[in-house]
């Protein structure tokens, strides 16, 4: 039986990670005396180019057109997440904490919000996605270093990135790699040897068939980390977050991310 099967989406349980990193967020904030700071909070969406310049390949999602960075900006900090809702956003701190997490929208300005905030802290430092040829870079990097720290022979990666799963496939061999993604026009289309499942209900399996999951943390804005978290828990497997959107909620949540091209 899934243990997937049947969970509720609600505030507090189907989004705890998100929900418990907000609230330590706050205790941070409020540390620092800057709830009530007249200082505004500037989120917008980012161009291709602004975002990661010209990375050559024009498979990543962000070039495709199914997800765009956003950008915030608190007292000279900035920070990026990825959304497939992208919205803008002028207002206090406070308010940027109180916004609802229960849509993609509302998750990815917080992300980025709180992002933009620990930065200025110095609480995290790269928060700026990678640019030109970096992506490309990076896909190999992650796949060397999962290759010489973990002792992981099957890879299930979490949501399409091409450059990632090229690397992952020409490391491990396509038939030791498995990926999930949400996206429908991916789903069942195979890619560098991997066959694309559908994130929506397959994504237990990979977990249960891999021996590291490696996970984009645009899942903490999209509201699927959860389930995730909690297979990964219950079949005791290795894991790795990847990305800019997941830095300060794995700083936060002591989480392993990987982000080996992130500016700061």
């Amino acid at each position: 039986m899934s243990i997937l099967k049947g969970t509720v989406v609600d505030f507090k349980t189907e989004f705890s990670t998100l929900w418990q990193s907000r609230e330590r967020f706050k205790k941070v904030a409020q540390s620092h005396d800057l709830l009530d700071t007249d200082v505004t909070i500037l989120v917008k969406t980012l161009s291709l180019e602004d975002a990661i310049g010209q990375p050559g390949r024009r498979d990543f999602p962000i070039v495709v057109g199914k997800e765009r960075v956003i950008e915030a900006e608190f007292q000279g900090a900035k920070a990026h997440a990825f959304t497939d809702t992208p919205k803008e956003f002028i207002g206090k701190l406070r308010e940027a904490i109180g916004l609802s997490l229960l849509a993609n929208g509302g998750r990815a300005i917080f992300i980025a919000a709180m992002n933009a905030v620990l930065k200025h802290l110095h609480i995290i430092q790269t928060t700026l996605h990678c640019r030109d040829n970096e992506p490309q870079q990076c896909a190999k990097e992650i796949s060397v270093h999962i290759k010489k720290q973990y002792d992981a022979q099957k890879v299930g990666l979490i949501g399409l990135n091409p450059a990632i799963l090229e690397s992952l496939s020409n490391t491990f061999g396509a038939d030791n790699v498995k990926i999930a993604d949400l996206n429908r026009k991916n789903m069942g289309s195979v890619k560098y040897g991997v066959e694309i499942w559908d994130g929506n209900i397959m994504a237990e399996q990979l977990v249960e068939n891999s021996d590291l999951i490696l996970m984009t943390g645009t899942t903490f804005a999209n509201g699927t980390f959860d389930r995730i978290w909690k297979a990964i828990q219950v079949y005791q497997k290795k894991y790795l977050i990847y990305g800019v959107t997941s830095a300060g909620i794995c700083e936060l949540m002591g989480l392993d991310r990987i982000c080996p091209y992130g500016r700061v």
